[in-house]
């Protein structure tokens, strides 16, 4: 009896030591004397397995629900099934109607190898010019899905235009799937996954373009690096086991490499990434092994990207590679201090500002060595948009009147709120963001971060990923409030954010500390809420938002635009093979699609020759005499002009903005307030005066074809002056 009492007496008195021997001693002694039941350890698998069964099919659903809707929206919208090919490809607007023409190009191709030849030595899209559509318009995707609907045997089931919008709806469904496993692994809760993929369904008007173009590179794209993010986010948790770990690098690295080759934007966003990570690294909020791992995958990933882009240069003038060249060269220059110390914290701000002047430094000397035109017009872009100039050029007026480009309007923000989504993000934020604050200044102070954070210490904001998370929303949001466009990158993260918070009792626990909740046991009422408030939020959701959605869904709507059906078909069968065609860049991307002619201008605004372009053609709304327009139409072998009244007539709710009052600003041909010396212009406006038919416009173009909508001129080969 003695022997037996003996380890229980010592097990009572050792609750205070802290060394390992006695904790390794404590453990040794508990596993002999306390043996735990066999059925234990299998019965806790077992819950874990169904958790985790359960959540991950709930994921999975939750995306193929939302692919599916995607796809009965999306033929309720155009009634898709019940229409032609040419109705069904008048659908695809401006740039979108670009991408899927390639699409189609490549289906045509003899074999894979003389398609991508052909798309990137390409000079039967735009007049005068050969092209590389493959590096220029970032057609990976369409390259992609054109082998797989061959070799899969696709083209004998299924039509090609429904095989690529099925891939762009399923991508959609892996966003929404991979935003849910975010909040999942946040939270701890599949629960959070469910009210994530909810809220962003709800606001799918400002969480994705897909309604209103399908091919656009970031549907393609955004999928991936929703994947990355989760992957991330995983790989950031301070009690991830060692195939979990690297089961998140795996799927970290190949998201990364795939969204760099999809979207010719993506380094920007990875940009906003590593600088959250940086800033995570910064105030030792995780492991600094760890934050470089990733910033090796970004190297890989440019340095891969750089030479399947057919050597594209902006990828190393990129601020991304920059960033992490200093962040490594940073790296290599630190002193092991110890830390806490004044030494410590003096290195930390050196550092800080090392890596800032080394990745300017750096990007400037790439930028000299390295030929490249990256994006020249989005820096003077930047520059007027953000008042540091001023010009009268037509292109940067045109771009700074876009409503994507505009600041977010309240309508967004209304939006938000009688979703219920904005109120508990900013809730979530605002606590998140000051435990973070105070986690900081527990590490400036020489304090070290808990192995473990259980839910009794309230301290959310010692969890990596929260921290990452909460910086990176909050350079996302930054930029969405000043360019509406960029919305669509923040808004996901929005849902995500919020459902992760609400669901997390660790979240109303850090609150309740704050508070100095007594009345209540914090931890049970932390429990309850975390699952009481994201109930009451699905239900009130699910009541207000559902009918609406059934709505949409069962509502017949129907694509009517005869006008466009009748000008391609006149084109099909009267234009000679050889035309060209000439008018707004919204509308040759149309008739590139539908028709297969060749175009004067695209709707691209990656190239300086092609806005350039652009803005000549526009003059067909300007106030030019007969013969300019007809110079520049000839200058790029142009045989039709297509005027549309849309344009010629457009009344804009926004003031100056009209195509027709831009052109006139830039041209001089307007009288400004401001008391410049600009004068009126002493011809009218060419799309109204060449509808007229008299001298001198009869005498170098003749009306072939006219509908209610469209106007298609022949321009003379030889000038016939009549009188």
């Amino acid at each position: 009896m003695a022997e037996e009492e003996g380890p229980t007496i010592e097990l009572r008195q050792r609750k205070k030591p802290k060394s390992s021997e006695n904790k390794e001693s404590t453990k040794e002694e508990k596993i002999t004397d306390t043996p735990t039941p066999d059925r234990t350890p299998k019965h806790i698998l077992l819950q874990r397995f169904a958790k985790i069964f359960i959540g991950c099919l709930a994921a999975v659903t939750s995306g193929m629900i939302y692919a599916l809707y995607l796809s009965a929206y999306h033929e309720r919208k155009f009634w898709f099934s019940n229409r032609q090919e040419l109705e069904r490809e008048i659908t695809f607007q401006g740039d979108s109607a670009i991408y899927y023409s390639y699409f189609k190009d490549m289906l045509k191709a003899p074999s894979f190898e003389r398609g991508v030849y052909e798309l990137t030595h390409n000079n039967r899209t735009v007049s005068l010019k050969t092209i590389n559509a493959v590096q220029q318009m970032s057609l990976y995707p369409e390259l992609i899905a054109s082998v797989l609907y061959q070799a899969t045997g696709s083209n004998e089931i299924i039509e090609p235009v429904y095989f690529y919008i099925g891939i762009v709806f399923g991508l959609q469904g892996v966003y929404v799937t991979a935003l849910f496993v975010t909040s999942w692994l946040m939270s701890g809760t599949w629960l959070a996954g469910m009210l994530t993929v909810a809220w962003f369904i709800i606001n799918r008007v400002d969480t994705t373009r897909i309604e209103y173009s399908i091919p656009l590179r970031e549907n393609w794209a955004l999928p991936y690096f929703a994947c990355q993010v989760a992957a991330l986010t995983g790989y950031l948790k301070s009690n991830l086991n060692t195939y979990g770990e690297r089961f998140c690098y795996l799927l970290m690295s190949a998201s990364t490499y795939t969204f760099v080759m999809m979207w010719e934007y993506s380094h920007y966003l990875l940009f906003l990434q590593a600088i959250s990570l940086f800033l995570l690294d910064s105030f030792s909020l995780e492991q600094s092994d760890k934050v470089h791992e990733v910033y090796k995958i970004y190297v890989f990933s440019l340095f891969l990207g750089y030479l399947l882009q057919f050597e594209n240069s902006a990828l190393l003038v990129s601020p991304l590679l920059s960033l992490v060249v200093a962040l490594m060269l940073a790296k290599c220059l630190q002193l092991n201090v110890k830390k806490g110390t004044f030494v410590a914290k003096i290195m930390k701000v050196i550092n800080f500002y090392l890596v800032c002047t080394l990745t300017v430094t750096l990007n400037i000397i790439m930028k000299m060595f390295v030929p490249h035109k990256e994006n020249g017009h989005m820096l003077k872009f930047l520059e007027v948009k953000f008042g540091l100039n001023m010009t009268k050029n037509f292109t940067m007026n045109w771009l700074l009147c876009q409503e994507s480009l505009q600041a977010p309007s309240q309508d967004f923000f209304l939006r938000l709120t009688q979703s219920s989504l904005l109120p508990f993000y900013i809730l979530v934020l605002i606590i998140c963001f000051l435990s973070m604050i105070q986690v900081i200044f527990r590490r400036i102070n020489g304090k070290s971060l808990k192995e473990t954070v259980t839910l009794e210490d309230g301290q959310i904001g010692e969890r990596p990923e929260i921290i990452y998370h909460v910086i990176h929303t909050i350079l996302l949001g930054s930029l969405a409030m000043v360019i509406e466009g960029l919305k669509y990158l923040w808004t996901p993260y929005v849902c995500m954010l919020a459902a992760f918070g609400v669901c997390s009792p660790e979240l109303w626990m850090t609150l309740f500390k704050w508070l100095r909740l007594r009345t209540v046991h914090p931890v049970l009422l932390a429990l309850i809420l975390s699952m009481a408030v994201p109930t009451i939020i699905g239900l009130s959701l699910w009541k207000e938002f559902f009918p609406r959605l059934m709505t949409e869904l069962m509502e017949l709507q129907e694509f009517y635009d005869p006008d466009t059906v009748e000008l391609m078909t006149w084109i099909k069968r009267q234009a000679p093979v050889a035309a060209v065609f000439a008018g707004s860049p919204q509308l040759m991307g149309t008739i590139k699609l539908c028709t297969g002619w060749m175009v004067t201008s695209l709707p691209l605004y990656n190239d300086d020759d092609l806005l350039k372009r652009n803005e000549n053609i526009y003059q067909i709304y300007s106030k030019r005499s007969a013969e300019d327009i007809y110079k520049i139409l000839t200058s790029y072998k142009a045989n039709y002009l297509i005027v549309e009244d849309a344009i010629c007539n457009e009344v804009g709710t926004m003031r100056g903005c009209r195509v027709k009052d831009l052109l006139d600003i830039a041209n001089g041909h307007v009288v400004c307030e401001e008391g410049d010396k600009l004068t009126y212009s002493k011809h009218g406006r060419f799309c109204h005066e060449v509808k007229i038919n008299y001298s001198p416009y009869v005498n170098y173009f003749t009306r072939v074809y006219w509908n209610r909508s469209y106007f298609v001129y022949k321009i003379n080969a030889v000038i016939s002056f009549q009188s």
